[in-house]
């Protein structure tokens, strides 16, 4: 099984930033700890703080494996170009946040990914990442 996390901005500061709402721990970190959990997955794993890298990966992935786990971050809020290519790629989607975006700013409360996803994970920290996997496994 082949499963691409695709991180969005500012989650390459996992571990430094914002500590009380993100956790201490860095995504490398705990991407480890699931490799190693689950021998049986091929991952993949990308982060950038460019939406136009975010499509790109989202469309390679989409193609060429069984699932993605999507944190877009900020752009969850403002990007409507990224929920378009979740909807012209074969592969499912499940949007993943680490914080509950749903008990933050207004603002937060808005998603252009949420729709085209098969399913949202929210304020669940980064075990909402393995319930994920645990879900494509599942299938």
């Amino acid at each position: 099984m082949k499963i691409a996390i695709i991180n969005g901005p500012n989650l390459n500061l996992l571990g430094k930033r914002e500590p009380g709402i993100y956790g201490n721990d860095t995504f490398e970190d705990f991407l480890q700890d699931l490799i190693d959990l689950y021998p049986q997955v091929e991952f993949s794993y990308f982060q950038s703080n460019i939406e136009g890298e975010l499509i790109g990966e989202i469309q390679r992935a989409g193609f060429d494996g069984d699932g993605i786990i999507l944190n877009p971050g900020g752009y969850t809020h403002t990007s409507v170009a990224i929920g378009d290519a979740i909807a012209a790629i074969k592969s499912k989607v499940i949007e993943v946040h680490i914080s509950n975006i749903f008990g933050r700013e207004d603002f937060r409360k808005l998603s252009y990914v949420s729709g085209k996803s098969v399913g949202t994970i929210s304020g669940l920290g980064l075990r909402g990442y393995e319930l994920a996997l645990n879900w494509f496994i599942g299938r």
